[in-house]
């Protein structure tokens, strides 16, 4: 019966009593009925060998959450506080492999820290503002509902949407075995949140971090909003309709005209450009000062046309404009600084006379044709050049992306991806612009939301400016533990070159820019007065007060309300989630900053990791991360390596995998601890594969862990840690060897677990429970568990051994496997030393074995593998069936391994006589090489001919893993009927010597240990 009578009552208890059952009613442990099979102590445990996780696993979280277990240890501890700081996901849609990783992961961390005594308090949080959830509330809404929409009606709405996201994402979370504190989670919604991040942004705009300009910004015309760097994803197969361009020269510069000939009609600086939508707001053409350009004359007719391009360039322009070479000549050439000056003719607005600029280094010879077209109002390039001459950064493109009127009559309305740059191009067919069209293919900027291209667009926009932290920002960088440590040298890239970062959008759903305009000048009032009076508005109110209030009461007194109006913009949701250090860490005096650890996927570098990082050291002007240290995991594919999409039906749900289907057969419920162990168990820094057959293979590794589990829980039936426990002093060799493994396998696992590397971890469990315990301890133990009396010597000090290794074992699994490390302590072979495994805690090293003839008992388990490999070929020929069928010749080479010879003859019971049975008498029945090799006689010999002439299969030292000669043959005697091993005083005609005629068909051993209690 499970040990609950300590405990608080609870129908979890009864649930889980409910769903064990007795091992000793399962037909594949009851003994097989015979004379003495009574006699054998085969192993007993309620712990089932099914995990039936689908039932078990909420009853065991059911358990947890009853007992308060999560709280209890941070409230209990006295040690160092341990902060994982969540990033927010967002507040949309049904939870996907890719949260399954990283919430698992976290937890692994967390339980691990838990169990080393740290106070650790996980606060879950989810990011609930931006365009996808105003989305989703607009396509919930008719078309009559939607014209009458207000921006306070939309926000509550909206709010309602990602409460209900929440509640159904953490009911998933909670089923994965996260623990957290639920009750406390985090949203950016939250009005105490809010009013932190209001705070932040008005220290910022305090100490010059954040300012409103004009400058083209990447705008989504599907969103009707700017974005920032990190809302892009950028398409690597967009094509665009490319085209090169003639601008007319209407005056040379003096340079270029001395070259020119005498009878040319026209001469044109050829432009190429992937945007055509972008020529009406052309402002200049840009050449680099350095550059070499050619003038090339078309002398195919009478009349001369000349171009200019870049005289690395010329080649490629001839091929793609179809213009024979035949007719080429080359006037001359001359540096771009000699074109400056230059005028030209707009291509559409005919009237318009425009200049050669020089640029900068962004101009190159790796395309085009070394001349750009110049619009600053649609190029982050091409504003700096405009803000140094003085050239207006002219954008005739509104919020839907469609031309207005200053773009020409015959423009307006056209959406300018489209038939915008259909009618652009049609123009400059008609004034004789157009040289070329080709559709070429490049990598594009998309709106990571609507998955649509963007544009460049120029409008008044706030910023936060990173040239005034980036020097703190990259000191802070290298302060931090990176995991893996390549990701230090990506962010660093990324901050470096990062440009400043627009933090205003044009949407309802979100936390309000806190900045009110005088009506008539536009300009801004924004001061730590109406910043701190809004915050406490915020605090009091939630951010719906922006909407619902009005400015008067917005503005703190002795200001005049009616000379100003309330800004629309709202802030972008990177730095909602980006000041969630000050929303959370610095917000609850639990909690500490800089957290210990950040944890996200690899993308958040230029994401949540960059935006927290940028905000946090903006804030305080110093060098500090508001981490110590971040990890990073790469993304889930599907088990070929192919992104997960609908479309392909290769998405995996982790629900189903946990729960199983509406076909149990097809789609088993795996459980929790199964998926957790295939988070722990891959190399999560690169990307990683998940499909139906790793699953399975994963289940197959957890079942080996079960069952050898078990085993050792059995295998304690009846043992009792007061009474029965032999000292460490009084073991065998091979028990001291095994205890000493236990200690150095825990220290490996511990190292793995603190640098995070889990597969590690748990190669190291594996290998541990299949190499050492499964195929060697517990296996040749069996003999001691199941034949010795039960309180003999060898048999306790096997069970001492395997209290040490159940308890140890299960404790290095209970990170990653919580459920069943539960499951185990709950159905405990004697009572458990705490209500929890994880009030247990971490062992720590005076708790160590020391390591005792490693060498040794690594050559004997080669031997052992070697003798093995004998005993194949027998069983291949059919000579032998079981081991105990064999005996074995060992032949060392005493001049090589004399150590080795002299070891192995101590262990064999006949002190290295000649052919005879070994004694059992004069072993301490251990370490024993019979029960060793279960083979029923062993025998060390002088001359290899012993073994030739002995052996039925023979593995010279050459052949051998283990260096020394084996032979394999039929062992003498009669098989025991209880045993198993043979033996030759097995059989009526050897009963004598004190024996009884009644146990004439087992050994000498066997009849020792149960006549005196003997009761047929």
């Amino acid at each position: 019966m499970m040990r609950l009578g300590q405990q608080a009552r609870a129908p979890t208890y009864t649930a889980l009593r409910c769903l064990r059952l007795s091992s000793t009613t399962r037909k594949n442990v009851k003994p097989k009925e015979g004379k003495y099979s009574h006699t054998v102590i085969l192993p007993k445990t309620t712990f089932e060998q099914r995990a039936q996780a689908a039932k078990r696993e909420p009853l065991i979280q059911e358990f947890w959450a009853t007992n308060r277990i999560y709280e209890k240890l941070h409230e209990s501890s006295r040690g160092e506080p341990f902060v994982l700081h969540d990033g927010p996901p967002y507040a949309n849609g049904d939870l996907h492999i890719g949260h399954a990783l990283n919430k698992i992961l976290k937890d692994i961390i967390n339980r691990y820290n838990i169990l080393n005594g740290k106070k650790v308090r996980y606060i879950p949080g989810w990011d609930c503002h931006g365009l996808p959830i105003e989305l989703k509330v607009l396509q919930s809404m008719g078309a009559k509902e939607r014209e009458k929409l207000s921006p306070i009606t939309l926000r509550r709405k909206a709010s309602r949407y990602a409460d209900d996201a929440i509640a159904s994402q953490m009911q998933g979370f909670k089923r994965y075995g996260v623990w957290g504190d639920w009750d406390a989670h985090y949203k950016t919604q939250q009005k105490e949140y809010e009013s932190a991040q209001i705070r932040v942004f008005g220290e910022m705009i305090s100490k010059g971090h954040i300012y409103r300009g004009c400058k083209p910004v990447h705008w989504s015309p599907s969103s009707q909003s700017a974005l920032a760097e990190a809302e892009l994803e950028y398409n690597d197969q967009h094509v665009s309709r490319s085209i090169y361009v003639g601008m007319s020269v209407r005056r040379p510069s003096d340079p270029l005209a001395a070259m020119l000939p005498k009878r040319a009609l026209n001469t044109f600086l050829v432009v190429w450009t992937t945007t055509p939508w972008t020529l009406p707001a052309n402002q200049a053409v840009a050449v680099r000062g350095d550059l070499e350009y050619s003038v090339l004359a078309d002398c195919s007719t009478a009349a001369i046309k000349c171009y200019v391009v870049a005289s690395a360039l010329v080649e490629s322009f001839c091929a793609v404009s179809n213009i024979s070479t035949r007719y080429i000549s080359i006037c001359g050439t001359l540096r771009g600084s000699d074109l400056s000056g230059t005028c030209y003719q707009h291509p559409l607005t005919l009237t318009r006379e425009l200049q050669v600029v020089v640029g900068g280094d962004y101009i190159n010879t790796d395309s085009g044709t070394g001349l750009v077209h110049t619009a600053p109002g649609h190029g982050a390039e091409d504003f700096i050049v405009g803000q140094r001459l003085g050239l207006e950064p002219f954008s005739p493109v509104d919020e839907l992306g469609r031309f207005t009127l200053e773009a020409g009559r015959d423009l307006e309305g056209l959406c300018v991806l489209e038939e915008g740059n259909e009618a652009v191009i049609s123009a400059l067919k008609s004034s004789g612009a157009l040289i070329k069209e080709e559709l070429y293919t490049h990598k594009y900027p998309y709106d990571w939301r609507t998955k649509k291209p963007t544009i460049f667009r120029t409008t008044a926009q706030w910023f936060a400016s990173v040239d005034t932290c980036r020097d703190n920002a990259l000191a802070a960088i290298n302060s931090v533990e990176w995991v893996p440590a390549v990701g230090r040298n990506r962010i660093s890239s990324m901050v470096s070159s990062r440009k400043d970062w627009c933090i205003s959008r044009q949407r309802a759903w979100g936390v309000p820019i806190p900045v009110f305009y005088h009506v008539e000048s536009g300009e801004a009032l924004v001061t730590p007065e109406t910043i701190e009076h809004i915050a406490r508005v915020i605090y009091e109110h939630g951010a719906d007060a922006w909407w619902e209030m009005s400015t008067d009461e917005l503005l703190p007194s002795g200001i005049p309300a009616h000379l100003y109006e309330k800004g629309s913009d709202t802030m972008d949701v990177w730095f909602d989630s980006g000041t969630s250090w000050a929303g959370v860490l610095k917000s609850r005096e639990y909690l500490t900053f800089p957290a210990d650890l950040y944890l996200e996927g690899s993308d958040q570098h230029r994401g949540w990791f960059q935006s927290s990082l940028l905000t946090a050291v903006a804030q305080s002007n110093t060098a500090q991360a508001p981490y110590k240290a971040v990890l990073t995991h790469g993304f889930v594919l599907d088990e070929k390596g192919y992104k997960m999409s609908k479309s392909l039906g290769n998405v995996i749900n982790p629900e189903l995998i946990i729960n199983g289907g509406s076909n149990l057969k097809n789609d088993p419920a795996y459980g929790a601890d199964t998926l957790r162990l295939w988070v722990a168990g891959v190399d999560y820094s690169n990307d990683i594969c998940i499909g139906s057959n790793i699953i399975k293979g994963v289940s197959d590794s957890y079942r080996k862990l079960r069952n050898t589990l078990r085993f050792l829980m059995g295998s304690l039936s009846g043992f009792n840690p007061r009474t029965d426990v032999v000292a460490i002093k009084d073991m065998p060799s091979l028990d001291k060897y095994i205890l000493g493994l236990l200690s150095l396998t825990f220290r490996d696992v511990d190292e793995a677990y603190k640098s995070y590397q889990f597969y590690r971890a748990m190669q190291i469990i594996t290998n541990f429970g299949n190499k050492y315990l499964s195929n060697f301890y517990l296996d040749i133990s069996k003999d001691r568990l199941y034949i010795s009396q039960e309180c003999d010597y060898r048999r306790k000090s096997c069970q001492t051994v395997l209290s040490y290794v159940l308890e140890q074992y299960v404790l290095m699994m209970a990170p990653v496997l919580p459920h069943m490390a539960e499951d185990v302590w709950l159905n405990y072979p004697y009572p458990a030393p705490t209500r929890s495994i994880f009030e247990r805690g971490w062992v720590q090293n005076a708790t160590q074995f020391n390591l005792h003839e490693m060498e040794l008992w690594e050559t004997i388990q080669l031997i052992k593998d070697d003798t093995n490999r004998c005993m194949e070929v027998l069983r291949a020929a059919k000579e032998i069936g079981a081991p105990q069928e064999c005996k074995v010749f060992i032949h060392v080479d005493k001049n090589a391994k004399p150590e080795l010879e002299d070891r192995l003859r101590s262990m064999v019971g006949n002190g290295g006589e000649a052919i005879s049975e070994p004694r059992y008498s004069q072993t301490n029945s251990v370490d024993d090489l019979r029960f060793i090799l279960m083979a029923s006689e062993v025998y060390i010999v002088d001359a290899l001919q012993v073994v030739q002439r002995n052996s039925n299969a023979v593995l010279s030292a050459a052949e051998s893993s283990s260096g020394v000669t084996i032979g394999v043959g039929r062992a003498s005697g009669l098989k025991c009927e209880r045993c198993w091993y043979y033996s030759t005083s097995v059989g009526a005609d050897v009963v004598g010597d004190g024996r009884s005629g009644e146990f004439t068909d087992i050994c000498a051993r066997c009849e020792s240990i149960i006549a005196p209690n003997w009761c047929a």
